[in-house]
């Protein structure tokens, strides 16, 4: 019996490292308060420091990082990541950011965390500057 223990044991051991690890849909939701959370930062600091500031988001890179601090959120590789920016924002070019004005304003964006259809979008309202979470899943439900 003891015996068996023990090949099943080894057995585990070395068939447990092989079974890949994927990013859940907990885990996708995750990343997506993560990066909404990182976002709200850069707007609440625009508002107090009273001066733009912009997240920048390396869709390629599958990063975002903060402008009012160091912080970032890397996305796995297993999760497809999509972002919408604008080109212009505030009279300027603004290559892959999300910028929040002094005012509490931004100039939009959308990114777009999926896997195997389903997924979050982390949206950022133009006029308001808010952030919102909304699954995609509901966002399909809707059309």
């Amino acid at each position: 019996m003891v015996c068996v223990l023990g090949i099943m044991a080894l057995l585990v051991a070395i068939s447990l490292p092989r079974i890949p690890v994927a990013t859940s849909r907990p885990k996708l939701e995750a990343y997506a308060i993560q990066i909404a959370t990182l976002l709200k930062a850069d707007r609440n600091a625009a508002m107090g420091r009273r001066l733009s500031l912009g997240a920048v988001v390396d869709a390629p890179g599958r990063t975002v990082r903060a402008g009012s601090s160091a912080g970032f959120v890397k996305v796995p590789d297993d999760v497809v990541f999509d972002a919408l920016l604008p080109q212009r924002c505030n009279g300027r070019e603004v290559p892959s950011t999300i910028t929040f004005l002094p005012s509490g304003m931004s100039c939009g964006g959308a990114i777009r965390l999926t896997r195997f259809g389903s997924g979050f979008d982390v949206r950022v309202n133009w006029l308001t500057g808010g952030v919102d979470i909304v699954a995609q899943d509901a966002v399909q439900a809707e059309q």
